[in-house]
């Protein structure tokens, strides 16, 4: 059947030919569709119990995405005439961002105080041009005892400073939104820098971070996936020592990553960072079947004399189960990446499926028909030549006992390091130092604040409830809790604000910086001061509507996930020990969903790699003909994810989000080389009744070469994946290439010996 349709190819590979691409520009017509999302919920499905309680927490107070201009002044004083100036000047442009809807700086700050009954409210520096020394020395007093200031826009040293401006995005526009904001506050840097010449501007937050994204995206695609097609097409070249076969395998490659991108495009799949790395996988994966295709056709060809379509016939009739079962469990092994709870992995899957589905149609469609049209020139070699292979062959079949003992124990021993792997991630570093955005924030939190952040809507079970001093007490004293824990860098809090107004309403007195012990007194104070707030520094930021509850905020320094996580265990703690009923809440930010997503994600693509093993287990039984040589297939296809992970315990020791799909999609890919081998030994085992040994023989002979080959090339690609700027990319594309690096070792040095000695327990 398979060589009637070899036939059939090669009869109207002209129309074949035409058809292929008249479909795959059909495909690749959607790519117009393609955009880059620039949000990072898109890391959080729907249904993400931290997403929905972040998105609670932000529907009652005002948003918290924000863009941080950080002013470091290059003679390390803030408090200067020249400099508060520029403070408030870039205060007052920070207004005219795109959907800001706050902003707070130093210059800014409603500073309150007593002029004999009246509470007086008003912005810390008015005129800073015009301060005397002795106004900048009083402005610096007051900024380095205020809560409210100190260690979020200014620090202890004074030598730098921040405008934070708080955006709502209006969500009409979600793709163009924040680009908009990011071109603004990129070209007030730039005016920044030419007006006040004696500052330096660092852009971070929220914002900005959303906007990284997309940029890494853009440029792995405009770097990667150049750089993999130049080592793919070098390797083939010098492997295949064939123009056609190169240039055939090139058409392969390209058709099968624009059309799966185009299709992305038509199924409305959004480009995040993972998913951006869908080209560069494609562009490897789907070399495979290529190789395989070519490398049987010029062997054919130059060992057998065979004219180039009888070549084709015969390496179809060879390849075409292989190759169709190789396609199958990669499709099988990246779909496993949608039981995860991160979409963009899952899209990421999605992409790549659809890529390797193309690429198989297109190798035993296309590639026999451009090769059946171009012309292929090869050298007839003596059959009786010494082959690389027979070597390799030899040495396995002569040490093959030392060689099961030695892998067995190495997978053993490494695979039993694997709990030492710590799951550990700081969202932060998902950007490597090439960025800005990361540069910006490494700066802010090494001299003034950090990016992570944890935000509790503290209850007090009663409308106006916010006034009652037992409620304000418990706020206060867990805010002092949290100053006291490490890497806390700020805690805003009403209580501070009570605390201040209850001294200026008693002519300012120290004595009476404390918490007002009556509720009706704390009420007419805050309704005091709301009302001499300004526009867009009110207090809907701190309190809800009815005044049932407020929102403590806590910052904190550059934070892994394991100490994030811990932080609020011990958080939770407190709160059940001392807090009111109507307290017990947990903490929401985007560090306490990233820091559960890993865990979340972990326990989803354990089950996706199970589902996948199951799957693929059963296709290999039934492929193969033999529920035995399934199970032993097995054992090549576990041992290397195994001790990559021990190795990388070793040598690493952490595990975060991007790692924790490696073995999903590594299983996929690393049963291909086990097939290819398997499918070749048993072809001369049954077909041909060689030994064990001559059949191992034959299948490094004839599939040895092939599999060399493809496996340099996909260890390649996964290594410049590595080259990613964006950490989720590089991490799993290092892993992947090293789980596939031992995978072939295993299945060249181990699955050999593990068929001779089954052979040898069945012949006994």
């Amino acid at each position: 059947m398979i060589e009637r349709f070899a036939h059939w190819v090669i009869r109207w590979r002209y129309a074949i030919i035409i058809v292929t691409i008249l479909l795959i520009a059909a495909a690749a017509s959607g790519g117009r569709f393609l955009v880059f999302t620039t949000d990072y919920r898109v890391f959080f499905s729907e249904k993400n119990p931290q997403l929905i309680a972040f998105e609670n927490l932000q529907n009652t107070y005002t948003k918290n995405d924000n863009v941080l201009i950080v002013l470091a002044p290059k003679d390390r004083q803030v408090f200067t005439r020249e400099n508060l100036a520029a403070v408030s000047w870039v205060t007052q442009e920070a207004w005219q961002i795109p959907y800001s809807i706050r902003v707070d700086s130093v210059t800014n700050f409603q500073h309150t105080h007593a002029e004999e009954d009246d509470l007086i409210v008003e912005d810390l520096v008015t005129t800073p041009e015009q301060l005397s020394d002795e106004d900048l020395a009083k402005i610096k007093q007051v900024a380095l005892q205020e809560p409210s200031l100190i260690h979020r826009l200014i620090p202890p040293e004074t030598h730098v400073t921040a405008v934070n401006v708080t955006v709502q995005l209006p969500g009409k526009q979600p793709h163009q939104e924040p680009h908009e904001i990011v071109t603004f506050v990129r070209d007030l840097a730039d005016k920044i820098a030419i007006k006040f010449p004696q500052m330096e501007v660092y852009l971070t937050g929220i914002v900005m971070m959303n906007n990284s994204f997309p940029e890494a995206t853009k440029k792995d695609m405009t770097t990667l996936v150049p750089a993999m097609y130049v080592v793919i097409l070098i390797s083939l070249g010098l492997l295949l020592r064939v123009i056609s076969g190169t240039f055939a395998t090139f058409l392969v490659i390209s058709f099968s990553i624009v059309g799966a991108m185009g299709i992305a495009g038509w199924l409305g799949i959004k480009l995040t960072g993972p998913s951006s790395a869908a080209p560069t996988i494609i562009l490897t994966l789907s070399v495979a079947d290529s190789v395989h295709l070519l490398a049987t056709m010029l062997h054919e060809m130059r060992m057998h004399n065979k004219s180039k379509l009888e070549a084709i016939v015969e390496s179809l009739r060879v390849n075409f189960q292989p190759v169709f079962l190789t396609s199958l469990t990669t499709v099988i092994g990246f779909l496993s990446m949608n039981f995860g709870e991160v979409p963009p992995f899952a899209d990421l899957g999605n992409i790549v499926s659809i890529g390797v589905t193309i690429a198989f149609f297109l190798s035993i469609f296309l590639l026999p028909a451009v090769m059946a049209v171009l012309p292929v020139k090869v050298t007839h070699v003596a059959d009786d030549r010494v082959h690389a292979m027979d070597v390799v062959a030899e040495f396995v079949i002569k040490r093959r006992f030392s060689l099961l003992w030695f892998f067995t124990l190495s997978a053993i021993i490494l695979t039993a390091l694997i709990p030492k792997n710590e799951l550990n991630d700081v969202f932060v570093e998902y950007f490597d130092k090439s960025f800005a955005f990361r540069q910006a924030t490494d700066f802010a939190s090494e001299n003034l604040t950090g990016l992570y952040d944890i935000h509790y809507s503290l209850n007090s079970g009663q409308p106006q409830g916010i006034s009652h001093p037992e409620f304000l007490q418990k706020v206060e004293d867990f805010a002092n809790w949290y100053r006291e824990q490490p890497k806390v860098m700020h805690v805003n809090t009403i209580t501070d604000t009570f605390k201040r107004l209850n001294k200026n309403l008693h002519g300012d007195d120290p004595n009476y910086y404390r918490l007002p012990d009556q509720p009706d007194l704390a009420a007419q104070y805050l309704l005091l001061y709301e009302m001499s707030l300004p526009f867009g520094l009110d207090l809907n930021n701190q309190i809800n509507v009815d005044k049932s509850a407020t929102r403590l905020s806590i910052t904190l320094n550059t934070i892994s996930t394991n100490e994030i996580l811990a932080l609020e265990e011990r958080a939770q703690q407190w709160l059940q020990k001392h807090g009111l009923p109507s307290m017990q809440v947990h903490g929401s930010s985007t560090a306490i969903m990233f820091a559960n997503i890993g865990f979340r994600n972990i326990r989803g693509m354990l089950i996706g790699a199970t589902t996948s093993l199951v799957l693929i287990s059963i296709v290999l039984m039934i492929a193969l003909r033999s529920v035995k040589y399934g199970f032993i297939s097995l054992i090549p296809n576990l041992v290397p994810a195994g001790m990559a992970f021990g190795l990388w315990a070793i040598f690493v020791g952490e595990v975060g989000l991007a790692l924790s799909v490696v073995a999903g999609i590594s299983l996929g890919i690393i049963v291909d080389d086990t097939i290819h081998f398997l499918s070749k030994y048993l072809r001369a085992h049954r077909e041909e009744g060689l030994s064990p040994q001559a059949a191992v023989r034959y299948a490094f002979r004839s599939v040895g070469t092939a599999l060399w080959i493809t496996s340099v090339v996909l260890v390649a690609g996964f290594l410049i994946l590595a080259q990613s700027h964006f950490m989720l990319n590089s991490g799993m594309g290092l892993l992947t290439a090293i789980v596939i690096a031992i995978a072939f070792i295993v299945d060249f040095l181990y699955l050999p010996p593990l068929l001779m000695l089954f052979e040898k327990e069945k012949d006994a």
